[in-house]
């Protein structure tokens, strides 16, 4: 298996309806041509790529200067604990090192935590952070 990392915000449909309906976000897959439209129009992708398949991505939102806002970070289950998320979130951090605030929002689940933390998030539950969110 090798790998493959690309910057493109264009990616079919189907490749992202097997992807987000894999990891059941499918509330994004309910309309796939608004969830296409949403890579396009985002600040920053980078997919991960075994061969012509689509195994995981990263998408960002924001200014690039000041913010960048981690809206998702996604891989196949049967590529999960291989570093792929590592290594995509690695890239992205990379890319916007110098930007100062870096956010994002998930749900609690088992690894989520470790995983934000290994690579540099804080917990707005700890700290001097506080975070709020209107969702709908």
């Amino acid at each position: 298996m090798r790998i493959t990392y690309k910057e493109i915000k264009l990616i079919d449909q189907n490749h992202l309806e097997r992807l987000y309906n894999d990891v059941e976000w499918t509330a994004y897959t309910n309309d796939l041509k608004q969830l296409q439209q949403a890579l396009v129009h985002s600040l920053e992708v980078i997919s991960a790529w075994d061969g012509e398949k689509l195994i995981g991505l990263i998408r960002v939102v924001g200014d690039g200067l000041t913010i960048i806002y981690i809206q998702d970070i996604l891989v196949l289950n049967e590529y999960q604990n291989q570093g792929i998320a590592t290594q995509l979130m690695k890239q992205l951090l990379q890319k916007y090192k110098n930007v100062r605030q870096k956010v994002l929002l998930t749900e609690e689940a088992p690894g989520v935590r470790h995983f934000y933390e290994k690579n540099g998030f804080q917990s707005c539950d700890k700290g001097d952070l506080v975070a709020f969110a209107k969702i709908g």
